[in-house]
This record gives C-alpha cells, sequence and structure tokens, in this order.
C-alpha cells in the first residue's frame, strides 16, 4: 500500500510542476521514512549502480548531439534528402520525417532533432505552402524518430536499468522506427493531397539531377559518414557503445570546425556547458531512481499492479494494452529520459511475467514514450514544436491526432503483438531473440 502512495506523490508531484528530479525525491524520501528502511543501505546502493562504465555514454551522446547541432550538420542532410522527394506533392514533408530520422541517428535526442531539423524546415515549408500547424505538428511528431533511430540515450539508460544488452535494445528500435517514419510520411502525403495551396519545384532533367546529386552528395558526406563510423563500430565489435560516444565526439569537432564551419569556440563552450547541465540533471534522476526502483521492489510495487491489471482481465492482450496506456500516461506527463527511468523498473518485471521479451520491451517503451511526448494535453514535443515553428496548439490538433491514429497506434499495436516486429534484427545479429 505504501508503494501505491509513493508512485501517487510521484504522480502529483509532476503534475503539479514540480521538477522531475526533486519527484523523484519525495516518493524516496516517502518510502525511506513511513516504511522505515535504512538509509545507510539504500545511499550506499544507489552509489554502486551509478558506478558503471555504459552510463558515460550517456554525457558523450550529449555532447556530441549538441556539437552536431550547433554545427549545421542539418542544413546538408536536408538538402541531400530534398533532391529525391522535394519535387513530389507532399514531398517536403517527407523530405522533413526522413532528415528526422537521419538527424536522429546522430544526435540520438528529440527534443536536438526537433531545434535542429525545425529550424531548417520550418521556413521551407512555410515557402512550400504547408500550414504553420501542420508543419508543427509534422517535426514534432517526426522528431521522436530520434528516441528510435540508434544510438538513442534512452535505449541505454533502458538497457542500464534492465541489466540488457544495449546493442541488443538499439537493434530492437530500428525496424519500429522505419516503419513509424514510413506511415508518417503516408500520412502526411494523404492530408495535403488537396491542399491547393502547395508550391512544388520545378522538375529537372536527368543530368540536372546527376550534378545536384554528386555535388550534394559530397557535401552531405562527411554528415552520412558519422552514424555508419559510430553503429558500424558498435554492430561489428570494434567498439562498445561508450567508446562509440566519445568517438562521435571527436568525429564532431573537426567536422563542425572546418568542414561544415558551423562551430565557432564560443558555440563550442556552450555545447560543452549545455551538455554539463543536462548530464547533471540527469545523473541526479538516475542516483534518486536507483534507490527509488529498489525500495519500489522491495515493497513489490510492480506485483501489486499486475494484482491490480489481473483483477480487472487475466486476459495478457488486455493486460499489455493497459501497460501501455500507462507508459503513454507516463510520457506524456515528463520528458523521454524521467519517463524511462520510471516505466522500466516498474513495468519489465510485468512484461517479463506475461512472457514477453525484455529486448520487445525495449521496443514497447520506446514507441509508448514517443508518443507519450506529442500526446495532448500535456505533450511536451509537441509545445516545444508550435513555439519553435509559431504555431498555435489548437492548429496542430487535427493533423497531430491523425498522425496518432494513422502512424503511431499501428506502429505501437504492431510493435505490442507482432513480437518478431522488434526482435528480428537482434536474432540476426546477435543470435538473441529474448
Amino acid at each position: 500500500m505504501l508503494s501505491v502512495i509513493a508512485l501517487c506523490i510521484l504522480v502529483a508531484t509532476l503534475i503539479i510542476g514540480v521538477p522531475v528530479p526533486f519527484a523523484f525525491l519525495a516518493s524516496t524520501t516517502f518510502l525511506m521514512f513511513f516504511a522505515d528502511y535504512d538509509p545507510s543501505f539504500l545511499l550506499p546502493f544507489g552509489f554502486s549502480r551509478m558506478s558503471n562504465s555504459v552510463l558515460l555514454a550517456i554525457p558523450l551522446f550529449i555532447i556530441a548531439g549538441g556539437l552536431i547541432n550547433r554545427g549545421h550538420i542539418g542544413d546538408k542532410l536536408v538538402d541531400f534528402v530534398d533532391l529525391f522527394v522535394g519535387r513530389l506533392k507532399g514531398g517536403i514533408g517527407v523530405v522533413t520525417v526522413i532528415s528526422c530520422a537521419v538527424f536522429g541517428s546522430i544526435t540520438g535526442s528529440a527534443a536536438a532533432t526537433l531545434s535542429g531539423i525545425g529550424a531548417i524546415m520550418f521556413p521551407k515549408l512555410k515557402k512550400a505552402g504547408y500550414p504553420q500547424g501542420h508543419s508543427a505538428a509534422l517535426i514534432a511528431n517526426a522528431s521522436v524518430l530520434g528516441l528510435l533511430i540508434p544510438p538513442s540515450a534512452i535505449m541505454i539508460l533502458y538497457a542500464w536499468i534492465g541489466n540488457q544488452s544495449v546493442l541488443a535494445a538499439f537493434l530492437a528500435t530500428v525496424v519500429p522506427g522505419i516503419i513509424l517514419a514510413v506511415l508518417l510520411c503516408a500520412v502526411n502525403v494523404i492530408l495535403v493531397r488537396n491542399n491547393k495551396n502547395l508550391v512544388l519545384e520545378d522538375p529537372i532533367d536527368l543530368k540536372t539531377f546527376q550534378k545536384l546529386f554528386i555535388k550534394r552528395s559530397a557535401k552531405a558526406m562527411p554528415a552520412l559518414v558519422m552514424p555508419f563510423l559510430i553503429l558500424g563500430g558498435i554492430y561489428g565489435g570494434v567498439v562498445t557503445p561508450t567508446e562509440a560516444a566519445a568517438l562521435g565526439v571527436l568525429y564532431a569537432i573537426p567536422v563542425g570546425f572546418w568542414v561544415y564551419r558551423g562551430l565557432t569556440i564560443r558555440s563550442f563552450l556552450q555545447a560543452i556547458l549545455d551538455a554539463a547541465v543536462t548530464t547533471g540533471v540527469i545523473m541526479v534522476m538516475l542516483y534518486t531512481v536507483m534507490i527509488l526502483s529498489r525500495l519500489y521492489i522491495m515493497e513489490d510495487l510492480p506485483g501489486t499492479i499486475m494484482a491490480f491489471l489481473t483483477s480487472v482481465s487475466d486476459n495478457p492482450i488486455l493486460i499489455l494494452l493497459m501497460i501501455n496506456v500507462f507508459m503513454i500516461i507516463i510520457g506524456m506527463l515528463m520528458d523521454d529520459a524521467s519517463a524511462v527511468l520510471l516505466a522500466t523498473p516498474i513495468l519489465l518485471p510485468l512484461a517479463v511475467e506475461l512472457g514477453v521479451s525484455p529486448i520487445q520491451f525495449a521496443a514497447i517503451v520506446g514507441v509508448n514514450l514517443g508518443m507519450g511526448n506529442i500526446t495532448p494535453p500535456t505533450a511536451p514535443l509537441l509545445y516545444l514544436g508550435g513555439q519553435l515553428g509559431g504555431a498555435k496548439i489548437n492548429q496542430m490538433m487535427k493533423p497531430t491526432l491523425c498522425m496518432i491514429a494513422f502512424a503511431w497506434l499501428p506502429t505501437l499495436l504492431i510493435v505490442t503483438y507482432v513480437p518478431q516486429v522488434s526482435l528480428w534484427l537482434p536474432n540476426l545479429v546477435l543470435g538473441i531473440g529474448g
């Protein structure tokens, strides 16, 4: 019972706007004092869980994402993708989605993808005649691909908390990310098919296309090399995820300074400072969550939740559906890193008890929390997209709801109830299916 009250305290403090680390701390403090646990046992446990080299990958990927975002690398990626589909009706929206997927695979962050690609694509979409609300909704939805296309910071956190392979968690979200990207492109094209205000670029002949392809691919190549360098190194067994993150930082510095010339000493130092602040917040949350998750387990909160769910229905399909709804709500209330820190220790044991592979559950967590970030009424990424694109939230509602109904929900249902969608690639590369 105390664990349920602690969970309610956590949710209530988040709703009223208490900063996430302090919300976790409030729930932890309640359980420590009222359940009479010895702090001298719990505090060292938190420190012991933090002494893991895998966690070094998080600040390193944050730094790499900041350098890439400030290095104007996204411009060249957008120009390259635009060459292939930019002249079709709805094509500039497809360019937006694909650019978010590629940029997300470099930064590993939805917020960085939203700000980086948004700054480039909002003027292009406006020039092409897209309604502001549609543009903001599209970029906000597509930016979440940064959470699914590896490397992903939340998958590192999931693997660490759930004692799973980071590489397997990365691989589990690749196919769901591709499915989501395709569906978002399709929904965008359908929504704008009857829009007579769209301005299409003039078609080009084959010779001009070949010239542009050579020119733009040469400019985009340094940016495109980065995901292949990082992921190829990880998947090939050459480097660990932590070493790959360090490699990404080392690669982003010369590319940002001397290839694309978007980085300056000032912007470089600002990226380091921003990464330090973000890392500090995450590490405080990690320490608190490690203690809180230990308390939840000792109080058998997963068992309490499972007992409640089975009292409603003993059908595994319905129980998984209720778990998904719970995760969407978590994603609506907090940022992606905080959400995965809360959802994993509570819900992973439930999923395993239902026969769901921990690797498949990584993909379920990624899609759920991503959808929570753009689901009204809270929708943190949706509001950020509206601010960046100068669109009111009521203008974004219709396209957002269409994308949730016809892109997000189908992807979530497929990932939840068709295990091979997320397990095929880990099984192929690593020889594991669970």
